[in-house]
């Protein structure tokens, strides 16, 4: 029998969770900059470094939609998914919406100029999506933390 009750684990895994979401929401931008920053090539490492990141995408959308905490009991991952939580990753989705729009916009008007690769667009769209959605989650979740 777990020495921690049900509440108590759901509180460690929402301050787990607001802690690491906006550095993963960084970490996950930051290191697409590498990718945009440096010339597109066909080489096998190129394919795994996609590959890595589209896995990566994968997560942390599944991150953000489930609230994470999967090595937890259900019971403890439903605690931890409170009315609150649930209302701050609603916010952080339609952040993330609206920051991909405005990828859009701005790769429409960029394409004006200049030529735009479709893979590199919808690399793009995705990554400032997903990393606008974990930084809003993230915030929020710290700020209600810092606020109980």
């Amino acid at each position: 029998m777990n020495s921690k009750s049900d509440a108590a684990r759901a509180e460690e895994l929402s301050r787990k969770r607001a802690r690491a979401l906006p550095v993963l929401g960084v970490l996950f931008i930051s290191q697409q900059l590498v990718f945009f920053s440096s010339p597109a090539r066909d080489r096998m490492v190129d394919h795994v470094h996609i590959g890595a990141w589209l896995i990566l995408s994968v997560v942390m959308l599944l991150a953000l939609t489930t609230g994470g905490g999967w090595i937890y009991p259900r019971s403890v991952r439903q605690l931890a998914n409170d009315e609150a939580t649930r209302v701050h990753r609603d916010d952080a989705f339609r952040y993330g919406f609206l920051a991909a729009m405005v990828a859009c916009i701005a790769l429409y008007v960029v394409t004006l100029f200049e030529p735009f690769g479709e893979r590199e667009a919808i690399h793009l769209i995705l990554t400032v999506g997903i990393g606008m959605a974990l930084l809003r989650f993230g915030l929020l979740e710290r700020r209600a933390m810092r606020d109980a």
